[in-house]
């Protein structure tokens, strides 16, 4: 079973409905100052531990630089999507024609299922992953072929190379998986692309790769037209609500992508631009926020472990465990505690996924369910 969106808004939309409308700042951070981060900080309203959000961010130096371009949003901002693009470029070691922008990686990823599907045939992808968009993808005439996880809740490369036909459109891989937040190593990813891509295209989705030590495959676009790798400001550098991301890809693929929308790189608005590119420069945020969620997670699986809920290693913001073990009901446990959870993932092992949040909140939630 894959990622379903929908459930788990549903889910949230019931819990809402039961406490009233909470008031929109509780949502957000309180901003931090300069190496103060508020790891102890819980929320007024609901705490969120569902879309895998950075509870950071944004950094003080994107609010800020957010805040600066309010002002100029009356203009189309043409230079800073330049500016943004050869930013995207050169951390990614990369030319600004293998760069495209977006808003969010889910923008990214409906372009790249739209090109796929220009022929109709099928796509691969790991059961589960993140695979929500696959329900547009199969309107689009692509069938979706699921391919199960490995035991430990790895994706399974060596199957999902056995899969694919010759009316195989594209593979995707998510990487670190979501929403098991297993990782494949370079190596044997690399491995698996130079194969896939001599008969498909592959997409990487590599929105949490920043939460790990791993490398990018995103060095392999330059001779291989085949692959797209995809990237989001969403996650470590906490701009969900600004929704920007990219892809990144050969030259010609860039080009073919660009040919199937108006005005590629145009659909982010200028305070995201500025947001993304205060971003790239604020490395001590990001270290930080990574430094956090190590310490932070290890932590709540070390609890979660004691109440006997199996947990997986995780390489991500957020924890997979199995609820086979645990007496109480789980989701009503959050409720009660006014927490945001998802759903099960595979009834088999009764599989969740819960967001590493702040400090607090997790103390919170660990209070919650013991």
């Amino acid at each position: 079973m894959g990622t379903n969106r929908r459930k788990w808004l549903k889910q949230i939309g019931l819990v809402a409905a039961g406490i009233g409308f909470a008031r929109l700042q509780t949502f957000g951070a309180p901003m931090p100052k300069a190496g103060n981060f508020p790891t102890d900080t819980v929320s007024d309203g609901p705490i969120r531990l569902s879309s895998n959000e950075n509870p950071y961010g944004p950094s003080q130096m994107a609010r800020d630089a957010m805040a600066n371009t309010v002002s100029i949003s009356n203009r189309y901002q043409w230079q800073m999507i330049k500016d943004l693009v050869a930013a995207i470029a050169e951390k990614n070691n990369l030319t600004k024609e293998n760069v495209m922008i977006g808003a969010g990686s889910i923008h990214m990823l409906n372009i790249i299922m739209q090109y796929a599907a220009l022929q109709k045939g099928n796509v691969v992808v790991a059961d589960p992953t993140f695979s929500s968009w696959t329900e547009a993808a199969e309107k689009l005439g692509l069938q979706k072929i699921m391919v199960p996880l490995k035991k430990d809740k790895k994706n399974d490369l060596t199957a999902m190379l056995a899969a694919i036909k010759p009316d195989t459109r594209m593979v995707y891989v998510c990487n670190p998986n979501n929403p098991t937040g297993t990782v494949c190593s370079h190596d044997s990813l690399v491995s698996f692309i130079n194969e896939a891509t001599k008969h498909t295209l592959v997409l990487v989705d590599e929105a949490y790769l920043d939460y790990t030590n791993e490398r990018s495959v995103s060095s392999l676009v330059t001779v291989n037209t085949n692959l797209i790798v995809v990237k989001t400001f969403s996650k470590i550098y906490g701009l969900a609500g600004a929704r920007i991301g990219y892809g990144l890809a050969h030259a010609t693929t860039i080009d073919k992508l660009g040919q199937i929308q108006f005005g590629a790189n145009i659909g982010v608005s200028a305070v995201s631009l500025a947001g993304a590119l205060a971003s790239l420069k604020d490395d001590a945020f990001v270290k930080e926020t990574f430094s956090q969620n190590q310490k932070i997670r290890s932590l709540t699986i070390e609890q979660m472990e004691r109440l006997n809920i199996h947990c997986i290693a995780s390489s991500t913001n957020f924890i997979y465990f199995s609820l086979a073990d645990y007496k109480k009901d789980f989701f009503e446990q959050l409720k009660a505690y006014n927490i945001e959870g998802t759903e099960i993932f595979e009834e088999d092992g009764k599989w969740s996924r819960i967001t590493v949040g702040s400090m607090g909140e997790m103390k919170k939630f660990v209070e919650a369910i013991k």
